[in-house]
């Protein structure tokens, strides 16, 4: 599973440039990648993985702004179409699942 937070938050006082700068950091200090600015994506374990995601995304959210989560299987997101300027990319692609032995 794969979930993606998208946010639009205020940017306009020194406070709330701090509260976007903590809420940044705190996507990259949880396993999220930058796919665009401010829409972040971190590859799961599963669906229960996913809600306890959302819910630290929850807790760790600023009092202001919006914030967007959406999850979808790694078969969806090998679907994406990527377009760089006026040319195709590759798909993404999944992360390689570890092996335990």
């Amino acid at each position: 599973m794969w979930v993606m937070v998208l946010f639009d938050l205020p940017t306009t006082t020194k406070k709330e440039r701090h509260a976007y700068n903590q809420f940044r950091n705190f996507l990259l200090d949880n396993g999220f990648e930058m796919a665009q600015y401010s829409v972040y994506v971190r590859h799961t374990n599963g669906k229960d993985a996913v809600q306890a995601i959302i819910r630290k995304v929850e807790a760790a959210m600023p009092p202001e702004g919006k914030v967007d989560i959406l999850q979808f299987t790694d078969k969806q997101y090998e679907n994406i179409v990527c377009l760089r300027g006026a040319r195709r990319t590759d798909s993404p692609q999944n992360p390689e699942q570890l092996v335990m032995f």
